[in-house]
């Protein structure tokens, strides 16, 4: 069903002041993850933080559902964790890794994701091996088939990098990752909100996410989904009284679900405020969303080819709503401010941020651009139009 475009953006208060194609770095929220979170603070400044959690317990515990009716999988697989990074961070530190295991990744990866593989393999003698890429730019699902043996101990990808519109066959990746009985960690930070995500059909035995981006939850959210099957294969590298019961004065027991990855502390508001989130996203439909950001993006890669100098550096069979350029002549930098002075929001990738793909490329930063269901047909041609001046 078509978009009710103007109830969108009624609903998005950020509309009124900004042109934000920054999706991909943090989202406008809607009004009504607004409304729930300050809710709960004020709750919180009522009648006090602990109080206002057990007032709130319905709240919370739906954040589990939604999270796991989203992704297609059961509520005790989920983790609500601080943010997108922490939940990886929790379950790929969770991985006994050993001297000679070998951790399979994409040329795309995360600097964050990559920095910890590299952390993991000073400290094990693990080696970090990342898989070329085929003709289209995504990873290469024969030379990952070629390069499975009995050392492969983690297969880790990002889904959609941060560096352009590229979406990686996590499917396919998944297929290999099944079929050789090896784990299977994705970094969904871009992709969930934007595109439908099944996490039985992808195959996968990790995925970690945030709120702040697609879903368009507060920032400081995030939540980590672990296959039941291999739960107790896991132990998190950090423990506390929420995720392990101290049963004797000399042992512990680890929860049996998700929630181990937890820790007991944690943002109350934030957390309703991601369910609200994930309830309003599907409200609209991930289906309608995905076909929405794909347009949008067609049209923003359409408008931003001709204009001179103008390079846009998306690859991959399948793109998303992110759109990366460059500008011959002018800084990636100098393109951002400009646009800020006209209240257009974007953001810059930069080599650090995925260095392998980017230096294979010949790049140090590109314009990024990323659209989402509430713009308009006509902020794309506002932002190529002012570009074009810039360009001038």
């Amino acid at each position: 069903m078509p978009f009710d475009i103007q109830r969108v953006r009624q609903e998005t208060p950020g509309c009124a002041h900004v042109l934000h194609f920054n999706n991909a770095g943090s989202s406008l929220m809607p009004q009504p993850v607004l409304d729930a979170t300050i809710a709960h603070l004020q709750l919180e400044a009522q009648i006090g933080g602990y109080e206002a959690k057990e007032q709130a317990s319905d709240q919370i515990e739906h954040t589990y559902d939604a999270a796991a009716t989203l992704i297609g999988c059961e509520r005790d697989e989920i983790a609500i964790i601080e943010n997108a990074t922490r939940a990886w961070d929790m379950a790929f530190y969770s991985i006994p890794f050993k001297k000679g295991d070998r951790i399979l990744t994409s040329m795309a990866e995360y600097a964050s994701n990559y920095i910890s593989y590299l952390q993991i393999a000073q400290k094990t003698g693990a080696v970090v091996e990342p898989i070329p890429d085929d003709q289209h730019g995504q990873l290469s699902l024969d030379a990952l088939h070629n390069a499975i043996d009995d050392r492969v101990r983690l297969i880790s990808v990002t889904h959609i990098p941060t560096s352009g519109g590229l979406v990686n066959p996590v499917a396919g990746i998944g297929r290999i990752a099944r079929a050789a009985g090896i784990l299977y960690l994705i970094d969904a930070c871009q992709s969930v909100g934007q595109m439908p995500i099944d996490v039985r059909q992808i195959g996968c035995d990790m995925l970690s996410t945030t709120g702040r981006k697609y879903l368009r939850g507060p920032r400081g959210t995030g939540f980590l989904y672990v296959r039941r099957e291999v739960l107790e294969q896991l132990e998190p590298p950090l423990l506390d009284l929420h995720a392990a019961t101290w049963v004797a004065r000399d042992r512990y027991k680890v929860r049996p679900d998700a929630r181990r990855f937890e820790n007991w502390e944690t943002n109350f508001a934030g957390k309703i405020g991601l369910g609200v989130a994930i309830d309003y996203a599907m409200q609209w439909g991930i289906d309608n969303i995905w076909r929405r950001i794909k347009s949008l993006s067609y049209q923003l890669r359409a408008g931003l080819s001709p204009l001179p100098g103008v390079i846009v550096h998306d690859r991959g069979i399948n793109q998303c709503g992110i759109v990366t350029f460059t500008v011959e002549g002018i800084a990636s930098e100098e393109i951002k401010h400009r646009l800020a002075e006209q209240r257009i929001n974007v953001s810059v990738a930069e080599r650090s941020s995925t260095r392998l793909d980017m230096e294979a490329r010949g790049l140090t930063t590109m314009v990024r651009a990323s659209v989402h269901y509430y713009n308009t047909e006509q902020e794309v041609e506002q932002f190529c139009q002012q570009l074009a001046e810039i360009i001038a």
